[in-house]
C-alpha cells in the first residue's frame, strides 16, 4: 500500500545507519550492530534524575560470541 502523506515532515537528524521510510517495506534491517554493557542506572538521562543504587553488579559474560549477523546487509 502506498504512503500519502498530508502535512509537512521535518526531520532534523539521521544518524549514519538511520532509516527513514515512506511506504510499504518488507524488511529493514541493521547495517551495524553494537553491544553495551552498563551498570544499573547508567543508562539513564534526564534534567532532574536521581538514581539510588547501593549494590550493582554487571555480567560481561557472553558465552556465544556472536549476537546478530549482518555481514551480508552492507
Amino acid at each position: 500500500m502506498p504512503s500519502f502523506i498530508s502535512g509537512p515532515i521535518k526531520i532534523t537528524h539521521v544518524s549514519g545507519d538511520g532509516t527513514v521510510n515512506f511506504g510499504d517495506v518488507l524488511q529493514i534491517t541493521p547495517k551495524s550492530t553494537l553491544k553495551s554493557n552498563t551498570g544499573s542506572g547508567g543508562g539513564n538521562n534526564g534534567n532532574f534524575l536521581q538514581t539510588n543504587t547501593f549494590v550493582s553488579f554487571t555480567n560481561t559474560g557472553d558465552p556465544d560470541m556472536i549476537d546478530a549477523n549482518n555481514a551480508a546487509n552492507n
